[in-house]
């Protein structure tokens, strides 16, 4: 049995070159991928995030012999207004605070774009509670 040796010459610059263009070929592949493989998490997630059927929704509150609509105008994920419908001038006169409140609570939610932690003061306490759990009626609609 014989063996043949080979022996094989390498400039160590062309080793070099060869590395470099390796690495650079598995880089442009990884960002190739990441470009046009699978679809992005945030697009993704933007058609994910359909919170609710868009539209406007409506809750009536009855306040003694008085009623009146909250109107809730939404986007398939976002709150886009609130607003107070079929509030007569008696309403308005019985219930001042109706109003300012519901602008307080809207610039809170169209903020977070959520009922959660919203800060009320105690003297308007349960016309908050009952703006609130309107809008939530309301938002339980437009659900998805």
């Amino acid at each position: 049995m014989s063996a043949k040796t080979k022996i094989v010459v390498l400039h160590m610059k062309e080793v070099v070159y060869t590395v470099v263009f390796l690495v650079l070929a598995l880089l442009l592949g990884v960002l190739l991928f990441l470009m046009f493989g699978p679809q992005k998490a945030g697009s993704a997630s933007a058609v994910g995030d359909a919170r609710y059927q868009p539209g406007v929704y409506a809750s009536t509150i009855a306040i003694h012999e008085n009623t009146f609509d909250v109107e809730v105008t939404v986007d398939s994920s976002r709150i886009k207004a609130i607003r107070l419908v079929n509030l007569s001038e008696s309403t308005t006169a019985m219930f001042p605070l109706m109003e300012p409140t519901l602008d307080d609570l809207a610039s809170q939610i169209y903020t977070t774009q959520s009922l959660d932690d919203i800060s009320y003061s105690e003297e308007n306490k349960y016309t908050s509670l009952i703006l609130i759990n309107a809008i939530s009626t309301a938002l339980k609609k437009a659900e998805v």
